[in-house]
């Protein structure tokens, strides 16, 4: 891809549990031709350390990333942006970028961007892509939320941000961890308009997952 025509997508990888949503996500852009930025902040890289076991190191980001990807598939459009990089290409509303998922987002993630505080990398870029009025997608993982919380997030929405929990659906027929975790990278892709195959989509047909998953015990709708 080149670099003059080059109009990512912004990942931003906030400290929340659930980093699996990410890598899903991350390499279903890749898969779709999407260049990537990447923003991983300095709480995310604990929680990828804690669920995965890598490292996640600015010095050694494309090593270290192929590893949690499990592939270094595509890595050639990716860019990274240190947490701290005030001057990255992403804090200015000039740099070309389609939007932004930030997935998982903390709650101190979703505070920040909601009130526009700019604490680290990750939160201007959010403020940059609301203000551009470009896409951004926030994919809170906290459960249960207090009212605070959900004022910053109905605030997201009245700012155009598209609030998506991260709420695995049963209907697909998934039946493996990783399979609820595709599904959640799917909504988000849906959100912005990216093709994926990350999960079978409801077609108006009861028990029609299961059965094309192949457990053939699936009840039958009512008149059939």
């Amino acid at each position: 891809m080149g670099t003059a025509k080059r109009q990512p997508w912004v990942v931003g990888v906030s400290g929340a549990s659930g980093t699996p949503y990410a890598a899903s996500v991350i390499r279903a852009l890749l898969a779709a031709g999407e260049a990537v930025d990447l923003i991983v902040s300095r709480a995310a890289r604990l929680t990828i350390l804690d669920e995965t076991g890598i490292s996640f190191r600015d010095a050694h980001w494309r090593t270290d990333l192929a590893a949690w990807l499990g592939t270094d598939e595509g890595l050639d459009d990716v860019r990274y942006w240190p947490a701290g990089d005030f001057a990255a290409g992403p804090s200015s509303g000039s740099y070309p970028a389609k939007g932004m998922l930030v997935v998982p987002a903390t709650t101190g993630a979703v505070a920040g961007i909601a009130l526009g505080l700019s604490k680290d990398l990750l939160q201007r870029v959010a403020s940059v892509t609301l203000k551009e009025r470009r896409p951004l997608v926030v994919c809170v993982r906290e459960t249960p939320l207090n009212g605070v919380t959900l004022k910053h997030l109905v605030e997201l929405d009245a700012q155009g941000a598209v609030v998506l929990p991260a709420s695995p659906g049963f209907y697909a027929g998934g039946s493996t961890v990783r399979e609820l975790v595709d599904f959640v990278a799917g909504r988000v892709l849906d959100a912005v308009g990216v093709p994926h195959s990350l999960y079978l989509r409801w077609e108006g047909e009861l028990g029609a997952a299961a059965r094309r998953n192949g457990s053939g015990d699936a009840a039958p709708a009512e008149g059939e």
